[in-house]
C-alpha cells in the first residue's frame, strides 16, 4: 500500500510539473522532438548551432571520413530513413549518396542540399562535371553563412514553436563566421607576396584562396575519387622549385603519400620544402575538441597556413587561444 501511495504521489508530481510548463513546451515534451541528420561535420556543426535543444541533431560521417568516397551502409540508410530531415552539402560532395537522397525524398523525408540553394554565380565551376559546382563552400565563412537560411527554414517547418530560438542562434552563428573571416583577412593578408601559394592534396581550398588572395595548387581535383598523375606531380615540383615555395600541406581525410612525393622531388632538385601542417578539408577534428567544431577547424587551417607561409601577424595559439602551440 505504501509503495502504491508513493507511486501515485510521484505521478501527480510529474503531471503537476508538466502542467506548469508553457503550452508549447508541454506539447514539445508530449511528443518526441523532430530529428535531423547532417551528412558531414561542418554542416552538422551549423545544424546543431542553429537548431538548439528543441530539435535532435546528428552527424552521419565522423572524423577523417572522406565524403567523396563515402558509401552508406544498410545501417546508415536505416538511420537516415528514421530522421525527419536530412541536410547535405550537395553538388556531389556526397558523391555516392545520390540514390539514397532520392529514396529519402520518395519516402516523404525532407532533404535539403544547402550548397545547391546558392546562386551559381557565387560558386566555383567544376571542370570535370558541368552539371555541378565545387561543393567546398564552407572554406569561405561568409559564403557558408548563406547556407543557413534554407537550413533554418527547414527546421522551422519541422518545429514551428522554436522560431524565436532558431533566429537568435542563427544570428549568433553568423557573428562567429564574421569573426573568423576578419581573423583570416588579418593574418593571411600579411603573408609576403612571393609566398602566397597554397599547395594541398586536393582542390578543396578554392573558395578559401579566392576569399583571402592565395593562389591554389593541388595534386587532385575537386573530388578525391582519382589518383594524382605523375605529370601533375612533376608540374608541382617544378612550381615549388622555381617559386621557392617554403611549405606545402597535407589533409586529414586524404593520404599524404603524394604530398610527400612533392617534398622529395623538390629536395632532389636542391630546394627544401617542409610539411607546413595537416589541414582539415572534408572533415573536422576529433569530437569534443576545439578542432572538432567548425570554428576550431577553420581557426586551425587559417593559423597553420599563415604561420607556415611566413605571416608576421599570426598568434601562436590561433584566434581564440585554444589551438595547440
Amino acid at each position: 500500500m505504501r509503495r502504491r501511495a508513493l507511486l501515485r504521489r510521484g505521478l501527480v508530481a510529474s503531471a503537476t510539473s508538466l502542467l506548469a510548463l508553457p503550452a508549447p513546451a508541454r506539447a514539445q515534451q508530449a511528443r518526441a522532438a523532430p530529428r535531423a541528420i547532417a551528412t558531414v561535420g561542418m554542416l552538422g556543426d551549423m545544424l546543431k548551432g542553429v537548431a538548439g535543444p528543441g530539435l535532435r541533431t546528428e552527424t552521419l560521417m565522423g572524423e577523417g571520413v572522406d565524403p567523396h568516397l563515402y558509401r552508406p551502409t544498410r545501417a546508415d540508410i536505416a538511420r537516415l530513413l528514421g530522421a525527419d530531415a536530412v541536410f547535405a552539402v550537395g553538388h556531389h560532395l556526397e558523391g555516392r549518396m545520390g540514390d539514397v537522397f532520392e529514396r529519402l525524398r520518395n519516402a516523404g523525408r525532407t532533404v535539403v542540399e544547402v550548397a545547391e540553394t546558392l546562386p551559381r554565380d557565387r560558386l566555383r565551376t567544376k571542370p570535370d562535371a558541368a552539371d555541378s559546382a565545387d561543393p567546398h563552400v564552407w572554406m569561405d565563412p561568409i559564403l557558408w553563412a548563406e547556407c543557413m537560411p534554407p537550413l533554418a527554414t527547414a527546421l522551422l517547418a519541422l518545429a514551428p514553436d522554436v522560431r524565436e530560438g532558431v533566429q537568435e542562434r542563427e544570428a549568433k552563428y553568423r557573428a562567429m563566421l564574421t569573426r573568423l573571416d576578419g581573423y583570416a583577412k588579418q593574418v593571411l593578408g600579411a603573408i609576403p607576396a612571393d609566398r602566397r601559394v597554397l599547395v594541398t592534396a586536393h582542390d578543396a581550398f578554392g573558395y578559401f584562396g579566392a576569399r583571402y588572395g592565395l593562389a591554389l595548387e593541388s595534386l587532385q581535383g575537386v573530388s578525391t575519387d582519382s589518383e594524382a598523375s605523375l605529370a601533375r606531380v612533376e608540374q608541382l615540383v617544378t612550381l615549388l622549385v622555381t617559386r621557392r615555395i617554403p611549405a606545402i600541406f597535407a589533409e586529414t581525410s586524404v593520404p599524404d603519400r603524394a604530398v610527400r612525393a612533392l617534398m622529395e622531388g623538390a629536395a632532389a632538385r636542391g630546394h627544401r620544402v617542409v610539411l607546413g601542417g595537416t589541414l582539415f578539408s572534408d572533415s573536422m577534428g576529433k569530437p569534443g575538441t576545439y578542432e572538432g567544431t567548425y570554428e576550431g577547424m577553420l581557426d586551425h587551417n587559417i593559423t597553420v597556413i599563415a604561420r607556415a607561409l611566413g605571416s608576421p601577424e599570426v598568434p601562436r595559439r590561433g584566434l581564440n587561444g585554444r589551438l595547440s602551440a
